[in-house]
C-alpha cells in the first residue's frame, strides 16, 4: 500500500473496474430488494441534496447486496420538460440565431435529441463519481420509446375511465415560458409591496351608516358613507372583479348584502356594476373586512366565484400582458352589468373588460395607470399624515410573491384551458394503503403530512403548453371534437372517422410529474408483464425528500395502484435538506452553495470563487459572496475523497431533520479514512508473508485479542440494528467508535508487546496476527456500505492474509454481510480491558498535568484496589510497561507507605506516580505561573469587552455568546493549571 491515502488515484479505478466486471447487475439470488432512483433531470449537475440522497440509496443497495439480496437499484432520468426546452432554446439562440418558432417543433425536437445524446450525460457521470452502484444496464430516460409506451397507456385508460379531462380552469401560469406550471416549480419570496385602497361607489348614490365597535360592543366610530372600502396588492384586476364578498357575521355590512357597487375603473359611461355577497371567505378582522372578487385571477376568489356563480373574467394573454382581443370594451361592459343581474350570457371568454386605452399593456404598466386614474378622482380612501392632511392610503408592505423558479418572473393565476385528472377516486386507496401500513414512513409523522394532503386534493393539472415532453395523445377535428387514443390511427378506428376527416394532434404535453409518476413499474417493462416487473415490484423502499412527497410520492402510489393492484414501494424514508453551516438553504442567490464534487476533488479558491459569482448582476452582492467565501475558504477546498464525503453524510442522517453540512467534519471524516489507511498499513506491515494461523494452525488468543473480537460482534450488532432502521447516524457512529477508539487506538497498541516481544510464544504471536487481520477483514466488509472505495482498496489486500479471498475478480461488495456472533461476545475480558485503559489513562494524565515527557520512564505504584485489581496488575504488566512506558509498577499494601505523588482514580484504586526527582519544582513553578498570567490577561480582555454596554446592545447574539463561551474556556484552564501549581507546590 502507498504510504499516504491518495482517494482520487483508487475511486474511478475502482468504479471501473465494478462496471466492467457488472458488479451492480442483480444476481438473480435470494429475496429480491429494489429501489428505483429518484430521476434527476437530464439537464442536471449533482448538488448536495442529490448526493446526500444518493449517498444513503447505495448504502443501503450494497448492505443489502452483502445481505445476500437479489439487488436492484434502477437509474434513470427525467426528460426535465421546461429546464430542458429553455436550455435547448438558449443554445439554439446563441448557436444559429434562431427561437424554436424559427425551427419549427418537430426540428426543435430533434435539436433536443441530439443535446440529449451528446451532453445529456453530466448527473449519470457525476453518479459514477459518488459510487452510486446503480444498474446501469437498465438505465431508462423517462422519453424512451418503452416508457413513452407507457405514459401514452395510462393517459388512455384513464381518459376512457373518465378520469382525465379537459376543462378550463385557474392554473399557475408561467407568462416567460407561456405555460402552466405546477406548485413545485413556483418559489415564494418576500418582496416589498403596496397595499391601496380604493372606494367602490354603491349604486345609485346610496349610503349607508358605517359602525365600528370595539370588544364589548361599545360604538368607537360612527360614519355615513356611500362606497364599500376594499384593499388590494394588485389594482389591475380590479377590471375583472365579478363581486365584493362580504362576512355574513360581520354587521357591519348586513345592510349591503343583495345591493350593487361601482367598479371605480374604466370609462365611466360604462362602469360596472357588481353585487355585493354573503360568504365565509372574508375576515371581518382583517383590513375592511370586505374583499373584492376576481375568480380568474386568484385562487381564493376563484372558490369563491364558483360557490356564488360569479362569471371568471380574463384580463390577460399569455404573457400577462392586458388582453387585446375579444369584444370591445363597451360590449363587454354591456354583457358584464346582465351577468350581475343574473342573466345568462352565454360565452364569457369573448368579454374583455380592459378598457381600450389599456389593452396591450404589461400588467405593472396597466396597475400604475389604473392607481394614477382612480385616485385622480377620488376614488381612493384616504388617511391623514403627520402633519394633519389628508393623502391617498397607500401601505408599504411585506409581501409573500410568486415567481418561476427558472423564469423569475411573477406568476401569474390564469383561467386557460388546460388537461386534469380527477383524483378522487384515485387518492382514496393511496390514503387506504398508509392506513392499513401496506406503505409505512420512516419516521412515522410524515404520514400526517401525506394524509393532510390526500384528504384535501384538487384535481390536478397535467398538461403544459411545451414543445418538449410526452406529447397529448389526443386528437381534434375541425369541429373541436376530442379523440383520446394511442395513435392518430386508432382514434380514427376506434371513433370511426372516415380518411378525409383532418385530424390535428394537441399540441400541449404531459406535466413531467405524470411521467415520473409511473415510475417504479414503467421503468421495469409495464404494461408488458415482464420478469423484471414481476420479480422487483413493488419495490422495497423509497428514498427522498419531504418536499416531494405529494408531487411525486403521492401520484407514484395512486398511479401504481390503480395500474398494478400493488403499491409502488413498502417503505418511504424520508430525509432532510442539506443546508449550510448556519442552517440557511443552499443557493445561487446566496452564494453559499457547494458542489460534491469539489469537495471530492479539491477546487482552489479564485474558481471556487468564480463559480459562486460568475454571471451575477449585482456587483456588490457578488463582491460579498467573493469575500464570504475567501473568509469560509482561505485556500480553496483540499481534495477529501467519496467515502469521506459518503461518511459525512451518513452521520447526519437523522430521520427527517435537516442537515447542516459543516466542513469541519468532512474534515475529520478525511481524517478517519486516513486512520483507517494507516492502521492497515500496520496489518501488513506485520502480517504480510507471516503466519497468520488462517489454516487450523495452533493459536492462543491474548486478552487484546479476546477483548477485539467481543467489541467487534457488538459492533456488528449495533450497525446492522442501526441500518435496519434507517438510522445511519448511529451505523457509522458505532463504526466511526469502533475503528478509531477500539481498534487502532487500543488494540493496535496492544498488540505490539505481543508482536514485539521477543519472548512471546509462536502460537500467541499467530493468534495475534490472526485477530488482526480477521477483524481489520470483518471491519472493511461493516464500511464497504458507507465507504465503498476504500474499503475494496484494502480488502484486496488483507483478505488474502484473512483466508477470505476467492481469487483476482472476488470483490469486497459481495462478500457476506458480518454477523455478530454472541458466543464470542466476553464480558470479563471486556472488564478486564477497561481496567487495563484506566490505569494507563491515568498514568497518560499524570505526565500531562506536571509535564513530564511521554518518553520518560515511570516508577508506578498501585493501592486502595480490589484483589482483583492486583491479580489484573499480576496478569498485564506486559501491556503496562509498554502501553505506559513504564520503569516499574508495584502494588503497594499499606497506603500510608506511599511517598508524596501525583494521584489518578481507577474506580476505587490509586495510581501513584511519585514526584520526587521527577522534575525541577522551580523551572514547573515558573512555567505554570508564566501559563496562568497568560490566561489572566485572556480573561481579562474579554471581562472588558462583554462588560460594554455597547458591545452587548449592538453584537448579535451568537458573537456575544461565542466571547462568554472563550471566556468560560480560559476560566477552566486558569483553574487547571492553578491545581497543578497548587500540586507542585506540595512537593
Amino acid at each position: 500500500m502507498e504510504k499516504t491515502y491518495q482517494p482520487e488515484q483508487i475511486e474511478t479505478r475502482w468504479y471501473e473496474r465494478w462496471e466492467a466486471d457488472n458488479r451492480f447487475a442483480p444476481s438473480g439470488q435470494g429475496t429480491p430488494f429494489s429501489i428505483m432512483i429518484p430521476p434527476p433531470n437530464v439537464t442536471g449537475s449533482l448538488h448536495m441534496g442529490h448526493a446526500f440522497q444518493d449517498t444513503i440509496m447505495d448504502t443501503l443497495t450494497r448492505w443489502k447486496r452483502m445481505q445476500g439480496n437479489n439487488t436492484l437499484w434502477q437509474v434513470g432520468t427525467d426528460h426535465a420538460g421546461i429546464a430542458t426546452q429553455m436550455l435547448v432554446e438558449r443554445k439554439v439562440a446563441a448557436e444559429e440565431g434562431k427561437s424554436r418558432h424559427d425551427l419549427g417543433r418537430e426540428a426543435f425536437i430533434d435539436k433536443v435529441w441530439e443535446w440529449k445524446e451528446e451532453s445529456g450525460g453530466h448527473i449519470t457521470r457525476q453518479l459514477r463519481r459518488m459510487g452510486a452502484s446503480v444498474d446501469w444496464s437498465r438505465e431508462r430516460f423517462t422519453m424512451d420509446n418503452g416508457f413513452y409506451k407507457a405514459v401514452q397507456e395510462v393517459f388512455v385508460r384513464l381518459y376512457d375511465e373518465g378520469l382525465i379531462y379537459r376543462g378550463k380552469r385557474l392554473v399557475n401560469w408561467d407568462p416567460k415560458f407561456e405555460t402552466a406550471i405546477s406548485d413545485l416549480e413556483v418559489e415564494n419570496k418576500e418582496v416589498d409591496g403596496h397595499m391601496w385602497h380604493f372606494k367602490y361607489p354603491l349604486a345609485g348614490g346610496e349610503s349607508y351608516e358605517y359602525i365600528e365597535k370595539d370588544a364589548d360592543g361599545n360604538i368607537t366610530f360612527r360614519e355615513n358613507r356611500d362606497y364599500i372600502s376594499i384593499a388590494t396588492t394588485r389594482p389591475e384586476t380590479m377590471l375583472g372583479d365579478g363581486a365584493v364578498a362580504v362576512n355574513p357575521a360581520d354587521d357591519r355590512y348586513a345592510a349591503l348584502i343583495g345591493k350593487l357597487c361601482e367598479i371605480p375603473v374604466g370609462p365611466k359611461e360604462h362602469r360596472r356594476l357588481i353585487p355585493i355577497i354573503a360568504d365565509e371567505y372574508p375576515d371581518p378582522d382583517f383590513g375592511s373586512g370586505a374583499v373584492k372578487i376576481t375568480g380568474a385571477h386568484d385562487f381564493n376568489d376563484y372558490e369563491v366565484a364558483k360557490r356564488n356563480g360569479i362569471p371568471l373574467y380574463n384580463l390577460m394573454d399569455r404573457k400577462a400582458h392586458m388582453r387585446n382581443d375579444g369584444l370591445s370594451y363597451e360590449e363587454s361592459a354591456a354583457l358584464a352589468a346582465k351577468a350581475a343581474k343574473g342573466e345568462d350570457i352565454g360565452n364569457v371568454d369573448e368579454v374583455n373588460l380592459v378598457p381600450t386605452e389599456l389593452r396591450g399593456l404589461d400588467r405593472l404598466d396597466a396597475r400604475r395607470q389604473i392607481v394614477e386614474v382612480v385616485t385622480a378622482e377620488g376614488l381612493a380612501v384616504t388617511a391623514a399624515d403627520a402633519e394633519g392632511n389628508e393623502q391617498p392610503l397607500v401601505e408599504h408592505k411585506k409581501l409573500m410573491q410568486p415567481f418561476g423558479d427558472r423564469s423569475g418572473v411573477v406568476i401569474e393565476p390564469y383561467l386557460t384551458d388546460q388537461w386534469f385528472v380527477a383524483v378522487e377516486t384515485l387518492a382514496k386507496p393511496a390514503i387506504e394503503a398508509v392506513e392499513n401500513g401496506d406503505i409505512q414512513f420512516v419516521p412515522k409523522n410524515y404520514e400526517n403530512m401525506y394524509f393532510a394532503w390526500m384528504r384535501d386534493l384538487q384535481d390536478w393539472c397535467i398538461s403544459r403548453q411545451l414543445w418538449w415532453g410526452h406529447r397529448i395523445p389526443a386528437w381534434y377535428d375541425a369541429e373541436g371534437n376530442i379523440y383520446v387514443a394511442r395513435s392518430e390511427q386508432e382514434a380514427r378506428e376506434k371513433n370511426g372517422l372516415a380518411a378525409d376527416v383532418t385530424l390535428t394532434q394537441d399540441e400541449d404535453v404531459l406535466d413531467t410529474w405524470f411521467s415520473s409518476g409511473l415510475w417504479t413499474f414503467g421503468t421495469l417493462g409495464w404494461p408488458e408483464q415482464t420478469p423484471e416487473l414481476e420479480t422487483f415490484h413493488p419495490s422495497s423502499v423509497l428514498v427522498t425528500g419531504f418536499d416531494i412527497i405529494f408531487f411525486w410520492v403521492a401520484r407514484m402510489i395512486m398511479m401504481t395502484l390503480k395500474f398494478t393492484g400493488e403499491v409502488p414501494f413498502k417503505q418511504v424514508y424520508v430525509h432532510g435538506l442539506v443546508r449550510d453551516g448556519q442552517g440557511q438553504k443552499m443557493s445561487k442567490s446566496k452564494g453559499n452553495v457547494l458542489d460534491p464534487i469539489d469537495l471530492i476533488d479539491g477546487i482552489e479558491l479564485d474558481t471556487l470563487i468564480e463559480k459562486r459569482t460568475g454571471n451575477m448582476m449585482q456587483p456588490q452582492k457578488a463582491k460579498a459572496i467573493a469575500k464570504a467565501t475567501r473568509d469560509d475558504f482561505k485556500d480553496g477546498i483540499e481534495p477529501h475523497g467519496t467515502d469521506a464525503l459518503r461518511f459525512t453524510f451518513l452521520s447526519q442522517a437523522t430521520t427527517g431533520r435537516d442537515i447542516k453540512f459543516d466542513m469541519s467534519r468532512l474534515d475529520g471524516y478525511r481524517n478517519f479514512c486516513n486512520k483507517l489507511w494507516n492502521a492497515s498499513r500496520y496489518v501488513l506491515m506485520n502480517a504480510d508473508g507471516e503466519d497468520c494461523g488462517v489454516n487450523g494452525e495452533q493459536v492462543e488468543l491474548s486478552l487484546a485479542d479476546r477483548w477485539i473480537i467481543s467489541q467487534l460482534q457488538k459492533t456488528e450488532a449495533q450497525v446492522t440494528k442501526a441500518m435496519d432502521e434507517y438510522r445511519f447516524d448511529h451505523a457509522s457512529q458505532a463504526l466511526y467508535e469502533f475503528i478509531w477508539n477500539e481498534y487502532c487506538d487500543w488494540y493496535l497498541e496492544l498488540s505490539k508487546p505481543v508482536l514485539w516481544d521477543e519472548n512471546a510464544s509462536a502460537a500467541s504471536k499467530r493468534g495475534t496476527r490472526r485477530t488482526l487481520v480477521r477483524v481489520l477483514e470483518a471491519i472493511l466488509r461493516l464500511a464497504h456500505p458507507m465507504m465503498p472505495f476504500i474499503s475494496e482498496e484494502i480488502w484486496q489486500r488483507i483478505a488474502p492474509l484473512a483466508g477470505t479471498h476467492a481469487g483476482d475478480n472476488d470483490s469486497v461488495m459481495v462478500q457476506p454481510w458480518p454477523e455478530a456472533d454472541q458466543s464470542k461476545v466476553d464480558e470479563q475480558t471486556t472488564r478486564d480491558i477497561e481496567w487495563l485503559k484506566g490505569v494507563i489513562i491515568a498514568v497518560r494524565n499524570i505526565r500531562a498535568e506536571m509535564n513530564i515527557a511521554p518518553g520518560k520512564p515511570l516508577d508506578v505504584l498501585l493501592t486502595k484496589g480490589k484483589p482483583e485489581d492486583a491479580e489484573r496488575l499480576e496478569k498485564n504488566r506486559l501491556f503496562l510497561a509498554k502501553l505506559a512506558k513504564l520503569e516499574s509498577v508495584t502494588w503497594l499494601e499499606n497506603p500510608d507507605d506511599a511517598p508524596l505523588s501525583a494521584t489518578q482514580l481507577v474506580g476505587d484504586m490509586e495510581v501513584l506516580v511519585p514526584m520526587a526527582d521527577l522534575i525541577d519544582k522551580d523551572t514547573e513553578l515558573a512555567r505554570l505561573n508564566k501559563e496562568i498570567e497568560k490566561q489572566d490577561k485572556l480573561i481579562g480582555g474579554i471581562e472588558k469587552k462583554l462588560g460594554n454596554e455597547g458591545f452587548i446592545a449592538k453584537a448579535p447574539e451568537a458573537v456575544v455568546e461565542k466571547e462568554r463561551g472563550k471566556l468560560a474556556e480560559f476560566q477552566a484552564a486558569k483553574k487547571l493549571l492553578e491545581e497543578q501549581r497548587a500540586k507542585i507546590e506540595a512537593l
